[in-house]
C-alpha cells in the first residue's frame, strides 16, 4: 500500500492539534501566538523533512533514481551515459586559387554561429577546387547541457564561411553531403531505459538482448534488434534505427550496411552509422560471429478513412499522431513483426472528433517485412 505523505497543512494542523491538547483549559491559541507559530514552523520542518525521506526513497532503486545516483545504479552495471556525438563530413567543398592550402584545424562558421574544423589540410587542385572532411565543434556543457550534437546535423548545399580570411582560398564553403550523424547527449528517461535492460537482462556471452545492449551503447542509437543467421550459419544481423537524430531522415541510419572495419573477413565494410556501430560491437561479440549491421528501411503504409470527410486539422493531426504512436510501438524488423488492424483502429477512435469513422484501408492486419519499418503514408478522408 503506498504511503501517503502528509501536506504542509496537515502538518500544522496536526501541530496545533497537539499543542491544545497539551494545553488543559487554556483555549485554542490565537493565531499570531508564540505558539500558534512555533507550531506553524515545526510543521514547516518536519516537512522538509518528509521531503528528504521522499527524496532518499526515490534514490534508493534504479528505476526512480535520478542524476549522480541513477549514473551510480548504472554504474554497477557498467552501463554509462552516451555522450554527444558530433557530426562529421567527408566531402565538402573548397574553392580557390590553386596550390594554396587550408589548414587543418581551420574554423568554419555556419549561418547560426554553430562552428566545424577541418580534420586534415586541405589543397586547392588545378581546377581551382578542393574536397575537405569537417567535424563539428561540440559546444561547452555550460552552454548547451544536451552536448549540441544533433545541432551540428546540417543538409548537403548549406554554405560554411571560413572564421579568419585565408589568402587565395574563398570565405565560402559548401557541404556537399549531408552531416546526419550528430547525437545529443542521452536523456535520463533513454539511460534509466538501458539501465533497467542491463538489470533485467543478465549478459549471456551474445545473445540477442546482449547485442541489442551493445548496440544501444553507441551515441545516438535509440533502437536496435537482432535477426540471426541473416547471412547464413555463423551470422549476426543487428538492426539499428536513430529516432530523433535527424528530422531529414526521419530516424532512419546514414550510411552503408556491412561488418566492422576491424573485421579482417573479406566482407562489405559498414560505413557511416552502420560503422559506428559495428565498430562498437567489434570487441564485444563473440569472436565465432561474423555481424552485419544494417539500417531499417521504411515500410509505408496509407490509409483511406470514411465517414469523417470534414475532419478539421487538428482532428488529422491527432489522428496522424495516434497512427504515428501505433507504428512505432509494433515496429519489428526481424521479419515476425505485425501492425495489428484492431490496434489502429482503437487508436483512431480514441481522437476526439472521429465519431462514425470507417478505416476502410488497411482492412487488415500489416506484416512487416524483414529489414522494415511501418510509417505512416498518406492519410485520404472520404
Amino acid at each position: 500500500m503506498p504511503y501517503n505523505r502528509p501536506t504542509l497543512t496537515e502538518l500544522r494542523a496536526r501541530n496545533l492539534a497537539a499543542i491544545e491538547s497539551e494545553l488543559k483549559g487554556v483555549g485554542t491559541p490565537l493565531r499570531f501566538s508564540n505558539l500558534t507559530i512555533l507550531g506553524t514552523a515545526d510543521a514547516g520542518l518536519a516537512y522538509l523533512h518528509y521531503g528528504y525521506l521522499d527524496w532518499i526513497a526515490k534514490q534508493s532503486v534504479p528505476w526512480s533514481a535520478t542524476d549522480e545516483n541513477l549514473a551510480g545504479w548504472a554504474a554497477l552495471k557498467s552501463v554509462t551515459k552516451k555522450p554527444a556525438n558530433a557530426g562529421t563530413n567527408n566531402a565538402t567543398l573548397f574553392t580557390g586559387t590553386p596550390g594554396k592550402s587550408i589548414p587543418s584545424g581551420t574554423v568554419l562558421n555556419r549561418g547560426d554561429g554553430y562552428q566545424y574544423t577541418t580534420d586534415a589540410e586541405v589543397d586547392i587542385g588545378p581546377a581551382g577546387t578542393g574536397i575537405g572532411n569537417i567535424t563539428a565543434v561540440l559546444p561547452d556543457p555550460n552552454d548547451d547541457p544536451t552536448g549540441g550534437g544533433d545541432a551540428g546535423n546540417t543538409p548537403a548545399g548549406t554554405q560554411l564561411t571560413l572564421n579568419v580570411s585565408i589568402s587565395g582560398v574563398d570565405s565560402t564553403v559548401t557541404i556537399t553531403t549531408a552531416i546526419t550523424d550528430g547525437a545529443d547527449i542521452e536523456t535520463e528517461d533513454a539511460f534509466r531505459s538501458r539501465t533497467l535492460l542491463a538489470y533485467q537482462n543478465t549478459p549471456q556471452g551474445g545473445n540477442d538482448d546482449d547485442y541489442e545492449a551493445w548496440a544501444l551503447e553507441v551515441s545516438g542509437i535509440t533502437r536496435a534488434w537482432t535477426v540471426r543467421r541473416i547471412m547464413g550459419a555463423g551470422t549476426v544481423g543487428v538492426y539499428i534505427m536513430t529516432d530523433g537524430a535527424s528530422t531529414s531522415t526521419n530516424g532512419f541510419p546514414t550510411g552503408t550496411d556491412g561488418v566492422s572495419s576491424l573485421e579482417k573477413w573479406g566482407a562489405v565494410k559498414a560505413t557511416g552509422d552502420q560503422g559506428r556501430v559495428a565498430d562498437a560491437l567489434y570487441p564485444l561479440q563473440p569472436v565465432t560471429a561474423l555481424v552485419y549491421v544494417c539500417a531499417c528501411t521504411a515500410q509505408t503504409v496509407d490509409f483511406v478513412i470514411n465517414g469523417i470527410p470534414d475532419a478539421d486539422t487538428t482532428t488529422t493531426a491527432a489522428i496522424n499522431d495516434a497512427i504515428d504512436t501505433v507504428l512505432f510501438e509494433a515496429g519489428d524488423p526481424t521479419g515476425s513483426g505485425k501492425v495489428y488492424f484492431s490496434d489502429l483502429y482503437l487508436a483512431i477512435s480514441g481522437v476526439a472528433g472521429t465519431s462514425g469513422f470507417i478505416l476502410t484501408e488497411p482492412s487488415a492486419n500489416i506484416d512487416i517485412s524483414l529489414g522494415q519499418l511501418p510509417v505512416r503514408g498518406k492519410v485520404d478522408y472520404t
